[in-house]
């Protein structure tokens, strides 16, 4: 079946998670998580929730898996605490959770960010893949890091992703 094939029969809208992760922002200060939602629905899809966590790798590994069990979601975007600082734990969090790796994510959300912001793009530890059949992706927490994310990546593969994990 070819790629044309696939996105025909590839849901046009899923249910998205949008969780902030950030030991600061608050909603009235969350300028990505809001972008974000308006990125989601503009493209015809929903958001299922939306959530603000502090950079806690339990707390975070634990809201995903819970989102997982109780079936909230189709799919889950994450931002913030992808970087190096001490705090940023969300990598770790995420991929201790993952079952396929989409190691093209991160490495294409570099390249495209390379391009914005040069070599400071190497410090990104954006990175997707599939946890219990919902596709993840954790991008950093810049609104810039999450428009790049969402339009330039996932959500013009989300709805094909969605039919591949399915099959």
């Amino acid at each position: 079946m070819s790629l044309t094939e696939h996105k025909k029969l590839s849901p046009r809208s899923m249910r998205v998670f949008f969780v902030t992760i950030s030991d600061s922002r608050t909603e009235a200060t969350d300028s990505g998580g809001k972008l974000a939602i308006d990125l989601i629905v503009s493209s015809g899809h929903t958001v299922a929730g939306y959530k603000i966590i502090k950079d806690e790798p339990l707390e975070v590994a634990a809201l995903i898996r819970s989102i997982a069990e109780d079936k909230q979601a189709d799919a889950i975007i994450t931002s913030g605490g992808t970087g190096v600082s001490s705090r940023d734990s969300t990598y770790e969090a995420i991929v201790s959770l993952l079952e396929k790796q989409l190691d093209g994510f991160g490495e294409l959300f570099r390249m495209l960010s390379f391009a914005e912001i040069g070599s400071a793009a190497m410090l990104s530890r954006a990175v997707g893949g599939i946890f219990r059949g919902l596709p993840i992706f954790a991008t950093p927490g810049s609104p810039a890091a999450v428009r790049l994310a969402l339009e330039k990546l996932i959500l013009p593969e989300l709805g094909h992703l969605g039919f591949e994990v399915k099959r």
